[in-house]
C-alpha cells in the first residue's frame, strides 16, 4: 500500500481484500490473487492468512464493519491476529514460567475457563461448565480435590447454576483445568465471548410438576456448543436456558435465549402436547427481559433454532463497541421481527407462528421451591433443597454433601441459579438423616424467608468491578434480620457489586447495587436499593427508592421497610412486592426514609 494513504484508508483497503477473498473462499471460489495466477498470500499482508474452517464467519464480521469504515474494538483485533483457542502452549508457557497473562492474553485465557482477577486477587479464577448444573458426587468430590490441591479449598455457587474455584497459582492453571477434564468437566468457554453455561431447570426429571425434562436439551446444546468452533468468539457473552415448567424457576427471560416449556391443548391450530415458546434479548442487568417471539417449538426443534439464532448474533453483533455488543442491542436496531426472520432463512425447517394466549398457563413457581423437603414425581422419594450462605463452600462441606448424596440419594447433585444445590431421590425414611447431616455441615435445609433467597455476586473480595463485599454485606444483612422479624411470605434479596449485575439486583423484591458512599472526609461501601423486581409471571425491574446508603446502614434500612410493609400493607396474603407496587415511590420512601440517607 502507498505511504500516502493514512493508517484508517489502508485498513478499509485491507478489510475490504481480505473480506471479499474470504467471501470467495467460502463459496468455493478463488481468490482474487488465484484467478491472475498469482501465488497465495499475493496481496494481502505478511502473515494475514484467510481462514476457510469456521472461522471464516467471524472474519467475514469484522471485515464488513472495516469495510463500513469502523474500527474493531481491541479484543477482535486481539480474535482476529490469533484464535484464544490456539493459545494452550501459551497457557503452559506462562504457567512454566509462574507468571500471569497480560494485555490480550487475559482475555485469551478466559477461553479455557481462567480469570486472572486482580487487583481483587492476584490469581486466578476457574468457572466451570455443567449442562443444567447438574453434576455427579464423583464430580463434586473432584471439584474439592482441585480446589484443595490448587485453589483456596472452597468452592463457589453462581447464579449461572455453576461452580467456581478461586485463588489459583499461575504456575498451576493448566493444572486445575486438566484435573477438570479427567473428571468429565470441561471448563473452555466459560467466559470471555462465549456461550456461557447452559442452564435448566434444577428439578428437571423429578419434579411432579414439569411438563418436560430439561435435561437431554441442556446436555445436547451442552455438546452442540463444545463441538462447534464457530460458536466461539462472538460478538460478546451469551446466555441460553430451557425451563421445563416446573415449581424452580431457571430464570430464562434473563438469558439471550429463553426456551420456556408450554401445553397446547386439544383443538389448537397444532397437535396437542408439549411445546418450548422462544424468547430472545434478556438481559436484566440493562433492565430487559426476554421477549416472546410468538414462536412455538417442538423439543427436537430448540437446539437448532439455538444455533441459527447465534449465527445471526455472529454475522450481526456490534464488534466496534463492547458497550453495545450483547444481542439485546442486536435487537434494538432491527426489531425482533426482522431478527426472527433472518433466524428463520439459516432453519431447515420453517418456524410455527403461534399465540401466547393459546397455551395453557404455566404451572406455579414454588418461590422458594429450592429449599426443604419436597416430594418428587417418582413415588416414595423427595429431593432436598440445602442453603448454601451466599453460595460459598469449604471442601470439606463438598465432600459431606456428596457423601449423603451417596449414602441416601443417587450420588446427583443438582446446582440452582439461587446459588444453593438440591440432593434428589432420597428414600422418605432417610430425610431426617439427611437433614441432621447437612446440619451438621454447618448448612441449613429449613432457611428463613430472609436467608432462603439471599443472592451474591462475588463482590470486591474477588472482583476488581466490584464497589463493595457483597457477600459479606449479604450475610450482616440475614445476621441482622432474623432475630428482628418474622415474615409470613418469601423474599428475595438481591446483592450485586457493580452495574454488570451478576446477582440481578434488578429482579429482587429487594435488590442493592455497590456504590461508593461519601461519609464525612471518607469514601466508603455502600449501596442503592431498589424494590419490586420479579421474574417469570411476576416479571418487573426494580425501582431505586433509597441512594448511597452505607453498608453498615443497609440492615437496618431494609429492616424500617419490611416493618413498613407489615404495617402499612392491605391484608396478610400481600407480599412484600405486592405492597411495594402498589405504592407510588414518594410514598414508599416517606416510610421508608431516615434523616441520615440520601434519598432519590
Amino acid at each position: 500500500m502507498s505511504d500516502e494513504l493514512t493508517d484508517d484508508q489502508k485498513q478499509y483497503l485491507q478489510g475490504f481484500a481480505s473480506g471479499a477473498d474470504v467471501t470467495r473462499t467460502v463459496r468455493g471460489l478463488p481468490t482474487f490473487a488465484a484467478t491472475l495466477g498469482l501465488p497465495p498470500g499475493t496481496g494481502k499482508p505478511a502473515g494475514d492468512t484467510v481462514p476457510t474452517g469456521p472461522d471464516a464467519v467471524h472474519v467475514l464480521a469484522q471485515n464488513r464493519s472495516i469495510a463500513e469504515g469502523k474500527k474493531l474494538t481491541p479484543q477482535e483485533e486481539a480474535k482476529r491476529k490469533r484464535h484464544p483457542l490456539d493459545m494452550w502452549d501459551d497457557l503452559v508457557k506462562h504457567a512454566a514460567e509462574e507468571r500471569f497473562p497480560k494485555g490480550d492474553d487475559v482475555l485469551a485465557f478466559k477461553y479455557q475457563g481462567l480469570f486472572y482477577v486482580a487487583p481483587a486477587q492476584d490469581s486466578y479464577m476457574c468457572r466451570l461448565r455443567m449442562p443444567g448444573g447438574i453434576l455427579t458426587s464423583h464430580q463434586f468430590r473432584g471439584v474439592a480435590a482441585v480446589a484443595d490441591t490448587w485453589g483456596g479449598g472452597y468452592a463457589d455457587v453462581t447464579t449461572r447454576a455453576n461452580l467456581q474455584i478461586r485463588e489459583i497459582p499461575a504456575a498451576h492453571g493448566p493444572d486445575v483445568v486438566t484435573a477438570l477434564q479427567d473428571i468429565g468437566i470441561v471448563t473452555r468457554g466459560s467466559g470471555a465471548d462465549n456461550i456461557r453455561n447452559v442452564t435448566g431447570s434444577p428439578t428437571a426429571g423429578i419434579d411432579p410438576h414439569e411438563l418436560i425434562d430439561t435435561r437431554p436439551l441442556a446436555r445436547a446444546m451442552h455438546h452442540h456448543i463444545l463441538n462447534h468452533r464457530e460458536m466461539y468468539g462472538l460478538p460478546r457473552k451469551f446466555n441460553i436456558a430451557f425451563d421445563g415448567g416446573g415449581a424452580i424457576s431457571a430464570l430464562e427471560d434473563t438469558n439471550d435465549i429463553g426456551f420456556t416449556a408450554v401445553r397446547v391443548g386439544e383443538g389448537r391450530a397444532v397437535p396437542a402436547g408439549v411445546y418450548f415458546r422462544l424468547q430472545l434479548g434478556g438481559i436484566s442487568g440493562h433492565k430487559d427481559f426476554a421477549k416472546d417471539e410468538g414462536v412455538l417449538l417442538t423439543p427436537e426443534q430448540c437446539v437448532p433454532v439455538a444455533d441459527a439464532v447465534v449465527r445471526v448474533f455472529i454475522e450481526n453483533g456490534d464488534r466496534t463497541d463492547r458497550k453495545k455488543a450483547r444481542l439485546k442491542y442486536v435487537l434494538d436496531r432491527w426489531g425482533h421481527e426482522k431478527y426472527v426472520a433472518e433466524t428463520e432463512k439459516l432453519l431447515p425447517f420453517p418456524l410455527t407462528r403461534f399465540p401466547l394466549a393459546e397455551c395453557e398457563p404455566r404451572p406455579a413457581v414454588q418461590k422458594h421451591g429450592h429449599l426443604g423437603v419436597h416430594p418428587q414425581r417418582q413415588p416414595g422419594v423427595f429431593y432436598v433443597g440445602v442453603l448454601l450462605p451466599v453460595g460459598r463452600l469449604t471442601t470439606d462441606q463438598v465432600r459431606g454433601l456428596s457423601a449423603l448424596a451417596d449414602t441416601y440419594g443417587s450420588g446427583t447433585i443438582r446446582l440452582t441459579v439461587w446459588q444453593n444445590l438440591l440432593i434428589s431421590d432420597i428414600a422418605g425414611e432417610d430425610v431426617p438423616a439427611v437433614q441432621a447431616g447437612i446440619e451438621a455441615l454447618g448448612l441449613h435445609w429449613d432457611a428463613s424467608n430472609v436467608r432462603g433467597a439471599l443472592v451474591a455476586c462475588t463482590g470486591n473480595a474477588g472482583c476488581k468491578f466490584a464497589a463493595a463485599n457483597t457477600k459479606k454485606h449479604a450475610l450482616a444483612i440475614a445476621d441482622y434480620l432474623e432475630p428482628r422479624l418474622t415474615l409470613d411470605h418469601p423474599l428475595n434479596v438481591h446483592v450485586t457489586g457493580c452495574p454488570n449485575s451478576c446477582a440481578q439486583h434488578y429482579l429482587g423484591d429487594i435488590g442493592l447495587l455497590g456504590t461508593g458512599v461519601e461519609v464525612g472526609d471518607e469514601m466508603v461501601e455502600g449501596y442503592h436499593v431498589f424494590v419490586g423486581g420479579g421474574y417469570g409471571d411476576d416479571q418487573d425491574i426494580g425501582r431505586e427508592v433509597l441512594r448511597s446508603v452505607p453498608a453498615t446502614e443497609v440492615p437496618a434500612a431494609i429492616e424500617r421497610m419490611l416493618r413498613a410493609y407489615l404495617d402499612h400493607r392491605d391484608s396478610p396474603d400481600a407480599s412484600f412486592t405486592d405492597f411495594v407496587r402498589k405504592h407510588p415511590t414518594a410514598e414508599l420512601k416517606a416510610w421508608f426514609e431516615q434523616p441520615q440517607l440520601a434519598l432519590v
